[in-house]
């Protein structure tokens, strides 16, 4: 018996079995309904995933905000050189050996800011002690100033950076941002009638201008005070000639003092 089947007969077939119901086609194996159906309800009652977990991040730290407000909590200078021990974001604390806070007689008329330690400041722990150190006392004392004085005839030293950068290079300007709250708070309890900055450096940090040929022997105002620029003495060190200079800038600050700034 031929059991082949033409294209049009087992169309007419297929349309019979539709007629009658069937739709779904008979597969090899038997299909387990209530199992379908039991494996649905599982799925269904699956918690969802919990949503992935942000990792935390440590907040940013601001080494500028956090020296502003442990310089402005500083009520006396020994305060000030203790929160200034306990800073720690400023990287040339690891390197130095001391820390260098200031010299001379607190509450003295004159104030000297200098831009960073050496290597004679770093090892003794005080500001201006190396060569340029005694140059500088050598040019206070024709005018009657010195460290070790009465409030009026007394300079009060320190430095924009009171840690020394390696190799003595130049402060970088996040460090000498760092820096700044300290300074100014510095400035406020030492109260001097007038500042003296010695160098670029503590130009660029106080006044925000750079150029020391052209900056110095002109008085201007800052933080509050009469300030002077001067030629730092390591430049006249250097620069012999400009001690011309640097003597007319020394008269001025004397007449200053004797006006009664």
């Amino acid at each position: 018996m031929d059991t082949q089947l033409d294209s049009w007969t087992a169309l007419a077939l297929l349309d019979w079995q539709v007629e009658l119901g069937a739709d779904e086609a008979i597969c090899d194996q038997p299909v387990d309904r209530y199992a379908l159906a039991a494996e649905a309800r599982k799925v269904k009652a699956k918690p969802a995933a919990a949503p992935a977990q942000t990792p935390m991040v440590a907040p940013q730290v601001d080494p500028v905000a956090e020296a502003r407000a442990m310089a402005a909590g500083a009520g006396s200078l020994e305060a000030l050189r203790a929160a200034l021990a306990d800073f720690d974001h400023c990287d040339l604390k690891k390197g130095a050996r001391s820390l260098v806070f200031a010299d001379g007689v607190p509450g003295a008329r004159v104030m000297i800011i200098g831009e960073a330690p050496g290597r004679d400041e770093d090892r003794e722990g005080r500001p201006f002690v190396g060569r340029a150190g005694q140059l500088l006392d050598r040019m206070l004392a024709p005018i009657g100033l010195g460290r070790a004085a009465d409030r009026d005839s007394a300079v009060y030293i320190t430095n924009v950076l009171p840690w020394r950068p390696p190799q003595n290079r130049d402060p970088k300007p996040d460090e000498i941002a760092m820096m700044m709250p300290f300074l100014e708070r510095h400035v406020a309890l030492a109260d001097p009638d007038v500042i003296v900055l010695m160098g670029n450096i503590s130009c660029q940090a106080v006044l925000g201008k750079r150029g020391i040929t052209r900056l110095r022997g002109i008085w201007t105002q800052a933080m509050g005070k009469p300030v002077l620029p001067m030629f730092h003495p390591a430049y006249l060190l250097r620069n012999p000639a400009a001690k011309r200079e640097a003597w007319a800038d020394l008269l001025s600050l004397s007449a200053r003092l004797a006006e009664g700034t």
